[in-house]
């Protein structure tokens, strides 16, 4: 990316929007009321030619204490301070208000760029928005309706020599880089090993106020996320790339997913909210490791085991967290507690890892690295198909599968047809017959004798035809069979 750009301005004037816009995706949310966005959400954007990063941030409010609001606009401070370029954005139907007015004070002192946007242009009736955009002395306003898409190529002709400028800088400060090829590429028995240009995916997902955005920002070192005592604070799916390094000191490119607390259903009756929700559960969806994060004082709540029954379903890897291990008094009886709680309520994620962590300390996160490693290892193992068919035999001599109706089920061959997670093949005879609890009883092996705990593993029955090939055919009625035997004779 050659440069960054923040879109800044009051809330409700169409930030989001343009972000959506610029990024050519729907991530971020948008919705009439004010102050959807609360925190700093980062995207690839594009605009002709030009590529950058480009900064969604909370609107700009007045408040300069610890309250929501002033902490918000610390976080949007501070995105000023990051990028290259500011986008400071009015409405241009309601005019230039007075906080727009304090607003452009405070950038002319904090950026070297700022850029001035007057959207919702379209029509007349922004006319005299447009003129008195003027009067906040940063240039001439660009007339934008991000919801049309209009006024893109002024935006365009602004960025274009911002963007000259911010490359000649990165081309000379860019260090020389040695590339080297690896040959083993093509093993697949090699579990595939996260790089910068694809990260290990992980999302944070749990109940409101567990603490996932104090966690991931422990995991950052930096206050990236707005956190508080206040329960549902973070709408969007929020990601960030961090090289995570755990015990071993190695780096591990991550993209860690800081999601919406998800509630139970039937108390999700605002639409915002929905929409929060359901930009989690995408973030679920794109996942490879999902960390499950319960609080302490109340783990396996019933959402709770939604939430983890939801990242098993979707055959994600699934870490369990339970976080404010530091205010626990009798540690041991509760780790006792928490473990007998897991293996009863989840019978599905037998063996998963189960750790505990504090996000406002920090004790744990080593722990957790290491986890989510394991979790990823495993969720991508491949098992030889001779060794599975070896396995296949010892399983079926310990417990024949039973003989519904008369009728003896065979399981001849056996083959792992996929990872990510892992899903094996059986070829038997009468697959429609074989009961789930014996499927339940080949997973369990497969779990235990090939090192799979916790991951989710899909086995699929698939019927082979008998090895009689004229099996199925009809019968030559009896007077062409005689004919046939008469013409022989003769």
């Amino acid at each position: 990316m050659s440069f960054t750009l923040a879109i800044v301005g009051r809330p409700n004037v169409g930030k989001s929007t343009l972000f959506n816009r610029l990024v050519g995706k729907r991530l971020a949310l948008v919705d009439d009321q004010p102050g959807v966005t609360r925190d700093l959400r980062e995207g690839a954007a594009r605009l002709a030619d030009l590529r950058f990063t480009v900064i969604d941030t909370a609107g700009l409010e007045e408040a300069t204490d610890e309250s929501l609001q002033g902490r918000m606009r610390k976080l949007t401070e501070r995105a000023v301070d990051m990028a290259d370029v500011c986008l400071f954005m009015i409405d241009a139907r309601a005019g230039v208000t007075p906080t727009d007015e304090v607003f452009a004070e405070i950038l002319r002192k904090r950026s070297a760029h700022v850029i001035l946007a007057a959207n919702k242009g379209e029509g007349a009736a922004a006319d005299a928005g447009v003129i008195e955009a003027y009067s906040l002395g940063l240039g001439e306003p660009i007339r934008l309706s991000a919801e049309h898409g209009e006024g893109l190529n002024d935006l365009y002709t602004h960025l274009m020599p911002l963007a000259d400028k911010f490359a000649e800088r990165a081309a000379e400060d860019a260090p020389e880089i040695d590339v080297t090829l690896d040959e083993d590429l093509d093993d697949m028995d090699v579990v595939p090993v996260p790089t910068n240009a694809k990260p290990l995916q992980v999302a944070v997902v749990g109940r409101p106020n567990a603490g996932k955005s104090t966690l991931i920002n422990k995991i950052l070192g930096d206050e990236r996320l707005l956190t508080g005592p206040e329960a549902g604070i973070t709408r969007d799916a929020i990601s960030l790339r961090i090289d995570w390094a755990g015990d071993d000191g190695e780096p591990v490119p991550m993209r860690i997913f800081d999601t919406a607390g998800m509630r139970k259903k039937a108390k999700v009756q605002e639409k915002l909210e929905k929409l929060s929700v359901g930009d989690g559960l995408r973030a679920v969806k794109f996942a490879e490791v999902v960390v499950v994060l319960l609080d302490a004082a109340i783990p396996f709540e019933q959402q709770d085991l939604r939430i983890a029954d939801l990242a098993e379903r979707e055959g994600r890897a699934v870490v369990i967290a339970v976080n404010k291990w530091d205010i626990e008094d009798d540690k041991q009886d509760k780790l006792r507690e928490l473990k007998e709680s897991f293996e009863r309520l989840l019978p599905q994620l037998r063996g998963a890892p189960l750790i505990t962590v504090s996000a406002k300390t920090g004790r744990g996160l080593d722990r957790l690295h290491a986890a989510i490693m394991k979790a990823y290892d495993v969720w991508n193992r491949r098992v030889a198909t001779a060794a599975l068919n070896r396995w296949l035999s010892g399983m079926v001599e310990a417990h024949p599968p039973p003989a519904p109706q008369g009728k003896r089920i065979k399981l001849r061959y056996m083959t792992q047809a996929k990872t990510r997670p892992p899903g094996f093949v059986v070829m038997c005879s009468h697959p429609d017959k074989v009961p789930e609890s014996y499927s339940r009883y080949l997973v369990n092996g497969l779990r235990i004798d090939f090192d799979m705990p916790g991951t989710p593993i899909r086995l699929y029955m698939r019927g082979q035809n008998d090895s009689n090939p004229y099996k199925g055919r009809k019968k030559a009625p009896p007077s062409k069979l005689r004919k046939h035997t008469e013409g022989r004779r003769s």
